[in-house]
C-alpha cells in the first residue's frame, strides 16, 4: 500500500461523547441541593420516563448495562431452575459483557452465526438448540433490530427464554414500536459513547412484574427494600430490611440519572441526526468498489449507534485512515478468538468474516456533514490506493 497523505485538519474520531451541559448541570443541581445523589428520585423519575417512552411495563435504572446482562442471566437462572452447565445461545460478534455473564453463572454459550444485518441468523439458532438449552441472547448490532422478531418467534415454539441485548438500540423501533417488548428482559446501555449518554448506567426492562420485583432486590445486594423507599414509607427513617439472598451492587445512583434524564429529551433528535450522517456515508460510499457497507431491514428505524462496512486488509486500511487524521474502530472482534470462549461450540464463518474485515466509521452527535464527506473521501482513496496495489 502506497504511503498515506500527511494529516490535513482536525482529527476525526470514532467516538465524541456530547452533552447539554447547561441542562445536565441544572438536573445536578436538584440533587446536590437536596442532598440526595445515590438511588433515588431521579432514578425513579427516569425509570418513569424510559416506561413512558418505550412503552414497556417496566424498567430499572442500572449503573451499567454490563452489570444488567449478568442480572438478566441471573434472574432467569434462579427463576426457572436452570442447571450449571444448561446452555445459552449467544453470538460472538459483540462486546465481552455480553457473553461473560454467561460463564459467571456457570452456563455454557454457544455460538450462532450472524446474518447479513450482523444479528443473530434465526437459522443458525435453530440448528444449535438442544434438550439443555435455555435462552437465548440477542444482540442489536449498532442498534439494526435485524431479525429479531424471527428469533422470539422461535425462541417462543422451542420454550426458551429471550434476553434483548440493546445496549446500541436506544431509540430503535420496529414498524412504529420501540425493541423491547419481543424479549422476556431487555437491557440498555446509558454509556458515555452511547446515544443516550451519562457517565456510565443502563436499564434493565423486564416483561414480567415479579420479575421486576426480583431484579431490584438482585440490584441491591439482595436487600428486599432499598434505603429510598425505606425513608418514604412514614415517619422517619424505617431501618429494618431482610436480605433474602446474596444480590450485587448494580443499581444506578440520581447524578448518572440526572444525566439521562436530560438525554432521553433529545434522544429522538439525536438519532434522526445519526441517521442523516448514515445517509451520507451511503450516498457516498455506495457502488465503490472494495467498500461493503451493512445493511438495515426496512422494517427498523435505527438508532444507529454505528455505521460499519467491511473491507479487505482491515488493519492495513486503519492505519492509512489514521494518517489521514481518521481514527475508525473495530465492532468487534469474535469473542471466539479469546481464550475463555474459544474451544466452545458454535463454527460461525459469517462471524469470523466479519470480524477481520469490519470498520466502525465516525458517528457521533460533534461530527459535521462535512467530517463525513472526509471520511469518506479517505476511505475511498484508501481503499482505492489497496485495490490498485494488489
Amino acid at each position: 500500500m502506497a504511503p498515506g497523505k500527511a494529516v490535513m485538519g482536525n482529527p476525526i474520531h470514532l467516538f465524541s461523547p456530547f452533552f447539554r451541559v447547561d441542562e445536565v448541570l441544572d438536573e445536578i443541581r436538584e440533587c446536590l441541593e437536596r442532598g440526595w445523589t445515590g438511588l433515588g428520585f431521579k432514578t425513579v423519575e427516569i425509570e418513569e420516563e424510559w416506561r413512558a417512552y418505550t412503552g414497556l411495563p417496566h424498567a430499572h435504572f442500572l449503573n451499567s448495562a454490563s452489570g444488567g446482562l449478568h442480572l438478566a442471566i441471573r434472574l432467569l437462572k434462579d427463576q426457572d431452575g436452570w442447571s450449571d452447565g444448561d446452555e445459552v445461545i449467544t453470538t460472538p460478534l459483540t462486546f465481552v459483557s455480553t457473553n461473560h455473564p454467561i460463564l459467571y453463572e456457570r452456563l455454557r454459550p454457544v455460538f450462532a452465526d450472524v446474518d447479513e444485518y450482523l444479528c443473530l441468523d434465526p437459522r443458525s439458532v435453530a440448528e444449535r438448540i438442544t434438550s439443555r438449552t435455555r435462552a437465548v441472547v440477542f444482540v442489536g448490532f449498532g442498534g439494526s433490530a435485524g431479525r429479531l422478531q424471527e428469533v422470539a418467534d422461535l425462541c417462543r415454539q422451542r420454550g426458551l427464554r429471550l434476553i434483548l441485548d440493546a445496549a446500541h438500540m436506544a431509540g430503535t423501533r420496529r414498524r412504529g414500536r420501540h425493541v423491547g417488548a419481543e424479549a422476556d428482559v431487555t437491557v440498555f446501555s446509558f454509556h458515555a459513547v452511547k446515544n443516550l449518554p451519562t457517565a456510565d448506567s443502563g436499564m434493565i426492562c423486564c416483561r414480567a412484574a415479579d420479575q421486576d420485583r426480583a431484579v431490584r432486590e438482585w440490584t441491591w445486594l439482595g436487600i428486599d427494600k432499598d434505603t429510598f423507599s425505606r425513608s418514604k414509607e412514614g415517619e422517619g427513617y424505617r431501618w429494618l430490611y431482610n436480605v433474602p439472598h446474596v444480590g450485587f451492587k448494580y443499581h444506578g445512583n440520581s447524578i448518572m440519572a440526572a444525566m439521562a434524564k436530560v438525554g432521553l429529551r433529545y434522544l429522538d433528535e439525536d438519532n434522526a441526526v445519526r441517521r442523516r450522517l448514515a445517509e451520507l456515508y451511503e450516498q457516498a460510499l455506495t457502488d465503490q468498489a472494495g467498500i461493503e457497507a451493512i445493511p438495515v431491514p426496512e422494517d427498523c428505524e435505527p438508532s444507529r449507534h454505528l455505521f460499519q462496512v467491511k473491507v479487505d486488509r482491515r488493519d492495513e486500511v486503519m492505519l492509512e485512515l489514521n494518517r489521514r487524521g481518521v481514527y475508525p474502530g473495530v465492532h468487534y472482534r469474535s469473542n471466539q478468538e479469546y481464550p475463555m470462549y474459544r474451544e466452545l461450540p458454535g463454527p460461525c464463518p459469517r462471524a469470523l468474516e466479519a470480524s477481520r474485515r469490519l470498520i466502525s466509521l465516525p458517528m457521533h452527535m460533534r461530527l459535521s456533514e462535512a467530517d463525513v464527506e472526509r471520511v469518506a473521501a479517505a476511505l475511498c482513496e484508501v481503499v482505492g490506493n489497496e485495490t490498485a496495489a494488489c
